[in-house]
């Protein structure tokens, strides 16, 4: 067969087949904006993050396929009005302005704030919501009433947001931040924050029904939620602003604000909305200001959380290495009891995603009244987890060795245990080393898992920073380089264990 003809005809067709797929997708609506294209089609489509996103949008915990929010009433209004329907996309929040550029939904909706490090990459409507930042404390806290109490606290917020923003300009703060809206409000009820700030629909939504957690001090740091769509779409944010602004003055905006217990006396800066987007719009960054920051302005962070990331791989495989030895054993040489309780872990272990077993540790074991850190959660977690696999390996190990040894150690003399640590462990732990490093280096990639629970690692660096700064693709360069730098001595490490293990084997 003539390779060299198949592999320039498999290209050659892949190539047919791309220009295909890129004409038809961006022919068919060339001649259309997307104001023409949703009102052709019949369709909206929003984006959004549903993931813990009460009260803005989220699923109805009694009729959990429903989507329900002020947000959601909101879209519903505005699709009515373009007499359209809505077409629900979701999308993690943290991309969600990058897959707006993308193309993939039409409006992104889910509570994004108007300010001016957004303003350069998408064009948004005239604001639909005033918010402000709310302190919350434990019911039974006195220590915090303004904001200026809160230096020298650990406080929780969500990141690329106004409030983490004014948490580190304050300075002498531990931030912790979030991914979720859930989550600081049981790190709060637990103790292992001192407070939260947050804007105010969310403090309002989860901590005024809570008997165990107040609101403090005055709201501060009032800004604007506002409809994001692409630069090029001004026809579509037109429409939507002549909606926005009819939906304001017929009421219906406040009956919306009023069934959440959103409206409040600031909503009514919503009428004069020229003064609040003037704010934001006479002073937009200069094309000097635009220019991607350098490399070394976030190599700082980057590489704070390549530490952590290393630290709790190191940890976590030392505790791996050491219980998944435990339960080879006990599986291959132990009474039935322990055999069963072996096999049970590594297949429980094996058999749910790492994900789960991270949150029943930090959020699921205070209900029983054991409390971890963040750090110590991750560790626990990922070794725990890694264990079941390292047992599976050890064990393939030891029963490559063949019996033989065994019953010759035995008729010398050695007890089983002492055959089984000098005779059988050495050479099976010489051929188990080479998938061990290999599962290190996996463990490496799966500790970015671990930011979850509050941990900044690599990974949530990574985001942190290309979400602020929208720079998905050089700070994405930059991270992958630093895993490769961590990971790629192990895998030389492993080769050149391999390698040394096959000339032992040939020269006995």
């Amino acid at each position: 067969m003539n390779y060299k003809l198949l592999f320039t005809r498999s290209i050659l067709l892949l190539q047919i087949c791309l220009s295909v797929l890129y004409f038809s997708t961006t022919n068919s609506f060339a001649h259309q904006n997307t104001l023409e294209k949703v009102k052709s089609t019949g369709v909206l489509i929003w984006g959004f993050d549903a993931e813990g996103g009460a009260p803005y949008v989220f699923h109805d915990p009694k009729h959990p396929s429903k989507l329900v929010g002020f947000e959601v009433e909101l879209v519903a209004a505005i699709a009515r009005e373009l007499g359209v329907k809505v077409q629900h996309f979701q999308n993690a929040w943290d991309s969600i302005l990058l897959s707006l550029q993308r193309g993939d939904f039409d409006i992104a909706l889910n509570g994004i704030e108007i300010t001016p490090d957004k303003e350069p990459s998408v064009l948004f409507t005239r604001p639909y919501y005033v918010y402000a930042e709310q302190i919350v404390v434990r019911a039974s806290d006195n220590r915090i009433n303004r904001p200026e109490d809160l230096r020298g606290k650990k406080v929780g917020t969500l990141y690329n947001t106004v409030a983490k923003r004014m948490l580190e300009e304050m300075g002498e703060i531990t931030v912790n931040i979030y991914s979720g809206q859930v989550e600081p409000f049981k790190d709060l009820s637990l103790s292992r924050i001192d407070a939260v700030f947050v804007d105010l629909p969310i403090a309002s939504y989860y901590a005024k029904p809570n008997p165990q957690l107040r609101l403090v001090g005055k709201p501060a740091g009032e800004g604007y939620y506002g409809i994001a769509v692409r630069k090029e779409d001004t026809a579509l944010a037109e429409e939507l602003n002549k909606i926005i602004e009819k939906l304001l003055r017929t009421g219906e905006l406040q009956k919306i604000y009023s069934r959440w217990g959103l409206w409040n006396t600031a909503q009514e800066k919503l009428f004069l909305h020229e003064e609040p987007l003037q704010k934001y719009t006479e002073n937009l960054p200069s094309v000097s200001e635009k220019v991607s920051p350098s490399v070394t302005k976030f190599l700082p962070t980057l590489l704070k959380g390549a530490l952590v990331t290393v630290g709790i791989s190191i940890l976590s495989m030392m505790l791996a290495v050491g219980l998944g030895l435990i339960l080879a054993i006990t599986r291959l040489y132990g009474n039935t009891w322990l055999q069963r309780i072996s096999t049970a872990y590594i297949e429980i272990y094996r058999g749910t995603p790492l994900l789960i077993q991270l949150y029943i540790l930090y959020y699921g074991l205070p209900n029983i009244g054991i409390t971890l850190s963040a750090f110590a959660a991750a560790i626990l977690g990922l070794g725990m987890n890694y264990a079941a696999y390292e047992a599976e390996i050890y064990r393939a190990g030891i029963q490559s060795i063949p019996k033989g040894q065994t019953e010759a150690a035995l008729s010398l003399g050695m007890s089983k245990r002492l055959a089984l640590k000098r005779i059988i462990l050495p050479q099976a732990l010489r051929i188990t080393i080479p998938p061990m490093t290999n599962d290190f280096i996996a463990l490496f990639k799966d500790s970015s898992l671990v930011s979850v629970i509050a941990m900044v690692e690599l990974t949530k660096s990574y985001s942190i920073l290309a979400s602020a700064s929208m720079n998905f693709f050089k700070l994405g360069i930059i991270t992958a380089l630093l895993y490769f730098g961590m990971s790629y001595p192990l895998s030389l490490y492993a080769r050149k264990l391999e390698k040394k293990l096959r000339l032992y084997d040939r020269n006995p």
